[in-house]
């Protein structure tokens, strides 16, 4: 069955995200915390059970919370071995391996993030570098690595013959709201998408401000690599998934709290906002108004605009 992947999921944009598609979705939902992972499902369940999209379990059902730390790649492995034997046969990285294509992961929303806001070089330091650059473009990359082989592989058939398929007894009005309950309002049924979260900063063309060194540099960084693993998504995949990065604007979450108060109150989101602008251009990307072709390996906005690299 198709299923999705939010890391991390214990506060801010991850956190509001991981309720909003348990509500919105009947996917499965594997979410990711560093700590008290018990604590932190009890949360995104708090005022659900009950109330998500029914006919596709309770979100209790459907949520597991793993530990994983994106700095410690031992923790994103043990987080896609659970996820090969919750999903059988969804992966292999062996070519003789029986692949069941209902089983894949069909969107992976990456959320690591850590900001150091330097406003001169003086205030660069290696350790806030390195910081910077293994939360931000490595951690994304390192579940890249263990979780592409998740995504759906090159085939004939379109994605949703063997993720979803129609039942026999199934009028096509019938088939199309069990699709549209499964997958919710917005998220594309025909391509798998993996998306990281980046932000305009990461732009080098549209720095006019300078300073946020490291921020920066490690979200330029990200888009890059998204970039190249989009390119091997097509060779892998075609046209049944691929990668993006996304800016949410400004969200009221700890990481940007001590600028919330520059930012005009129209564009300081909070973070149920920004997920539905998440969830909405996802759409747009997955075959609405953007398109796969256009929005593959770029960076776009919560508007619906491409950032530019």
């Amino acid at each position: 069955m198709p299923f999705l992947l939010i890391a991390p999921a214990s506060r801010g944009i991850g956190f509001a995200l991981t309720r909003h598609l348990l509500r919105t979705t009947q996917m499965p939902v594997v979410a990711t915390a560093r700590e008290d992972c018990e604590g932190v499902r009890e949360r995104i369940l708090s005022g659900l059970e009950g109330g998500d999209s029914g006919g596709g379990g309770t979100g209790r059902e459907r949520l597991d919370v793993l530990k994983v730390d994106v700095t410690d790649e031992p923790s994103v492995e043990a987080a896609a071995s659970f996820c090969r034997e919750k999903f059988p046969s969804s992966s292999s990285s062996s070519p003789n391996h029986h692949h069941n294509p209902s089983n894949h992961l069909h969107a992976a929303l990456l959320l690591p993030g850590i900001l150091h806001p330097e406003k001169s070089p003086s205030q660069i330091t290696p350790q806030t570098f390195h910081s910077s650059f293994t939360t931000n473009t490595l951690g994304p990359l390192l579940l890249m690595k263990h979780f592409s082989p998740f995504l759906p592989p090159k085939r004939s058939s379109p994605l949703l013959e063997s993720s979803l398929p129609r039942l026999d007894s199934e009028s096509s009005s019938d088939y199309e709201k069990r699709i549209k309950k499964y997958f919710g309002p917005k998220i594309s049924p025909h391509v798998a998408t993996l998306l990281s979260v980046s932000a305009r900063v990461g732009s080098i063309s549209d720095n006019k401000l300078g300073g946020w060194y490291t921020y920066r540099a490690s979200k330029a960084a990200l888009n890059s690599v998204t970039k190249t693993f989009d390119l091997y998504l097509r060779q892998r995949c075609g046209e049944r998934a691929f990668a993006m990065t996304y800016h949410p604007g400004t969200v009221k979450t700890g990481l940007s709290k001590e600028f919330w108060g520059g930012v005009p109150k129209e564009k300081l989101f909070s973070p149920e906002r920004a997920v539905e602008e998440l969830v909405k251009v996802v759409g747009m990307a997955g075959g609405g108004e953007i398109g796969v072709e256009r929005a593959r390996g770029r960076c776009w906005d919560w508007r619906g605009v491409e950032v530019p690299p």
